[in-house]
C-alpha cells in the first residue's frame, strides 16, 4: 500500500499538473470504486464543472479542494496509484500516448478515468480494485470521523517530541510495530516504514510500548522524521505497484535495510534478517540489532 512518502509524491505531482483545471467528464468500468455518493451518475454530475483549487494529503488520503465548497477524496489503498497524461480506448483497454512510463503493465489496470479541461486526463490504475473515491461537502469532510480520527502528521512543522510522546501515552499497551501503524496515533506509516524506523532505532517490533523508555521514544521520533523525509527525496518505494503521477518508479526501495529482506544479512551487523507476523501483518527485523 502506498504510505505517506508515496502519497506525498503523488500530491506534489498532481499540484504541478491539475491546479485550476476543471473536471469535464468521468468514466469507470467498476462503479463500486465510488463510495460517496454511491450512485455513479450522481457522482459524475456533482463533479462536472468543478475547478481544482488545491491538492493536499491527510494521512494516506489524497484530497482535492474543489470549487463550490466540495472535496474529492481518493484513498489508493493496496495497489492504486493516480496517473496524469493522455489515453485512448482501444479494444476495450486504455492505451497511453507518448509517455513510455505509462506503457508499463502496472500502469494499465485503469478502472477510473477523469477528463480535465485543456486536454489533460487523470487515471486511477488499481490492480486489486480496493481504492475508494468520495465526493464530499468540504465542511462535512473536515468534521467526518475518518478525517478527525487521524493522528499526528509526522512531517508537520508542529510535530514535536512532546506531541509524539503524548500520542503514545494514549496506547499504554500494544506492540510498537502495531502502534506505529495505528493511523489514530500517527497518520501515514505502514508496513514498509515501520520496519525501517524500528531497525534504525534498534527497537524490536514486538516490544510493548509500556516498556519503552524516554530514550527509546526519542530514537523512534527522530527516525520517523529522517526516514520519511529521505523516502520522499528518493521518490518513494516501488516494492509493489506504486508509481508516481507520470508512471515512474520510486527509488527508495533500493535503500531499504530490512523490509522484505528476510534471509539476507543485516547491513549493520551481518545477522540474518527475520520475518514474523504481528496482528496479521509482517515485521522484518534483525534479532541482534533489535534485541527483545
Amino acid at each position: 500500500m502506498p504510505e505517506l512518502p508515496e502519497v506525498e509524491i503523488t500530491v506534489r505531482g498532481l499540484n504541478k499538473k491539475v491546479l485550476e483545471r476543471t473536471f469535464v467528464d468521468v468514466w469507470t468500468d467498476f462503479e463500486k470504486v465510488i463510495k460517496k455518493p454511491k450512485d455513479f451518475e450522481e457522482f459524475k454530475k456533482g463533479l462536472k464543472g468543478k475547478e481544482i483549487q488545491k491538492v493536499w494529503r491527510r494521512g494516506k488520503n489524497i484530497i482535492f479542494d474543489l470549487s463550490d465548497n466540495l472535496n474529492l477524496l481518493i484513498h489508493q489503498k493496496l495497489t492504486g496509484h493516480l496517473l496524469t497524461g493522455n489515453w485512448k480506448m482501444k479494444n476495450g483497454n486504455w492505451k497511453p500516448s507518448k509517455n513510455k512510463f505509462l506503457q508499463e503493465r502496472v500502469n494499465n489496470y485503469i478502472h477510473l478515468m477523469f477528463w480535465l479541461d485543456k486536454g489533460l486526463m487523470l487515471a486511477l490504475s488499481d490492480l486489486r480494485k480496493f481504492a475508494k473515491v468520495e465526493l464530499w461537502d468540504s465542511k462535512k469532510l473536515r468534521e467526518s470521523k475518518e478525517i478527525k480520527s487521524l493522528g499526528l502528521e509526522p512531517l508537520a512543522k508542529d510535530f514535536s517530541f512532546e506531541k509524539f510522546k503524548k500520542a503514545f501515552s494514549k496506547r499504554r499497551k500494544g506492540k510498537i510495530k502495531s502502534v506505529l501503524m495505528d493511523q489514530t496515533i500517527i497518520a501515514g506509516i505502514g508496513n514498509i516504514y515501520s520496519d525501517e524506523i524500528l531497525w534504525k532505532a534498534r527497537i524490536h517490533p514486538l516490544k510493548d510500548v509500556s516498556k519503552l523508555k524516554d530514550k527509546d521514544l526519542r530514537k523512534i521520533y527522530h527516525e520517523i522524521k529522517k526516514i520519511l523525509t529521505r523516502a520522499i527525496k528518493f521518490h518513494g518505494s516501488s516494492v509493489s505497484n506504486f508509481r508516481d503521477t507520470e508512471g515512474r518508479k520510486g527509488k527508495f526501495d533500493q535503500l531499504l535495510n530490512v523490509y522484505r529482506k528476510e534471509g539476507k544479512k543485516c547491513p549493520r551487523c551481518g545477522t540474518i534478517i527475520r520475518k514474523i507476523k504481528i496482528a496479521g501483518r509482517t515485521a522484518h527485523f534483525c534479532s541482534n540489532c533489535q534485541k527483545f
